[in-house]
């Protein structure tokens, strides 16, 4: 590119953003690339962090820093950390945190039980800076418990993000209750831990009206609770991550980076959260970036810890199996990773922008990955989709050209 002339690239157009106007960055003077994409900064709704209190998994610098190189300009982090963000100056420990080391926009929610107990509600009047409330992680097993913590969220304005999963359900499942488990002999988390505690949460929307976003669903069940649930107008919205919709338990090994919760289910599952994707039942995907130490990943299926990584795999796996394959426009893929989190959370776009390369193709190598987790079930699938650049607030945040 000569010196004054404009970079040309490929706008996608989305509703109610002009993306060409990102295009008088400083910024973007280093890129010349015609066949590049610009696209509003991802924003994901469900990662961990794990600073205070779990900082040899991930901290707010490498978890920013692998949120950036993935696309993401914002963040919210959930709150089973060490103090739990249960009340002002336990939220203020990680804001501080957030303040001196975030390369991106992090909000932190606050728990809606002291120490994600389940025993006794957070203070929620004084965590004014919280985006919502969640305890993510564990359900609200009390329905007095999410009750009250549904009228005080709505109270304050608030969003209660629901980790839902009935513990008495489980068994000590660590899998899918299904083929896989059967045949390898493993314990199964049954369907209905799930959305179970979905219907239940549903019937106190309806009787608090609190704005209510559930987490991470996974079942055929919980797809066609919500859809009725949204047919009727209540004020609730639902994510699922990248893993749900690309991975089944066919795809199962015996190795701790396909263990997550909830689990991968079956493919009549897989099959009608891409449904649900495409007639809007679900608003986005997000990755819920659960890094954990290496050993603690390397004891099998059985005993490994939950959760995998996803911040810089999510975009390039997303396009390659759902847009590549016609399954959905590579603007509804935006939508669902930039366009309506930020809605729904009220986190605004501001000047963020990414920019990436959708004609390289790369092998997932977790060793060049910015995050301290490695542990990703997409480990050695090929993609097509190279982040270039991200700009957060106005500033280059990552450059890979």
């Amino acid at each position: 590119m000569t010196g004054g002339q404009t970079p040309k690239f490929n706008i996608i157009a989305l509703p109610n953003f002009d993306l060409s106007a990102f295009l008088s960055s400083p910024c973007i003077s280093v890129l010349s690339a015609p066949e590049y994409v610009i696209f509003p900064g991802f924003c994901d709704v469900h990662v961990h962090f794990r600073e205070p209190g779990f900082s040899y998994k991930e901290t707010i610098k490498t978890g920013s820093n692998a949120a950036a190189r993935g696309g993401y300009t914002a963040v919210c982090t959930m709150p089973n950390l060490n103090p739990v963000p249960d009340c002002k100056d336990n939220l203020k420990l990680q804001l501080d945190i957030i303040d001196r080391d975030a390369s991106i926009n992090v909000y932190p929610l606050g728990s809606i039980t002291v120490s994600q107990m389940g025993e006794k509600l957070s203070d929620m009047e004084n965590m004014n800076d919280a985006i919502a409330f969640s305890d993510d992680g564990k359900g609200i097993q009390s329905e007095d418990m999410m009750r009250e913590a549904m009228l005080r969220a709505k109270n304050l304005g608030k969003i209660i993000v629901a980790h839902c999963e009935d513990n008495s359900l489980l068994f000590g499942g660590y899998i899918h209750k299904g083929s896989y488990a059967e045949k390898h002999s493993h314990k199964g988390i049954c369907s209905e831990s799930e959305w179970g505690q979905i219907a239940r949460d549903l019937d106190l929307v309806r009787e608090t009206g609190c704005a209510y976003h559930i987490c991470h669903i996974s079942t055929k069940e919980s797809v066609e609770l919500i859809r009725k649930a949204k047919e009727e107008g209540l004020n609730i919205t639902c994510e699922t991550a990248p893993h749900y919709l690309v991975l089944d338990e066919n795809d199962l090994e015996e190795n701790g980076r396909f263990k997550m919760n909830p689990p991968l289910r079956s493919s009549e599952d897989k099959k009608a959260l891409i449904e649900g994707v495409k007639d809007g039942t679900i608003d986005m995907i997000a990755t819920d970036h659960a890094p954990h130490s290496a050993e603690e990943k390397a004891r099998g299926l059985e005993k490994s810890a939950f959760g995998i990584v996803g911040l810089e795999t999510a975009f390039s796996v997303l396009y390659t199996h759902l847009v590549k394959k016609d399954i959905i426009s590579l603007e509804k893929l935006i939508e669902l990773l930039a366009i309506n989190p930020r809605k729904r959370f009220n986190i605004p776009l501001g000047n963020d922008f990414t920019v990436w390369d959708l004609n390289k193709s790369e092998t997932i190598d977790p060793n060049e990955f910015l995050s301290k987790g490695k542990a990703t079930p997409f480990e050695g699938m090929k993609v097509f989709g190279k982040c270039i650049l991200t700009v957060c607030g106005g500033k280059t945040i990552y450059k890979n050209i």
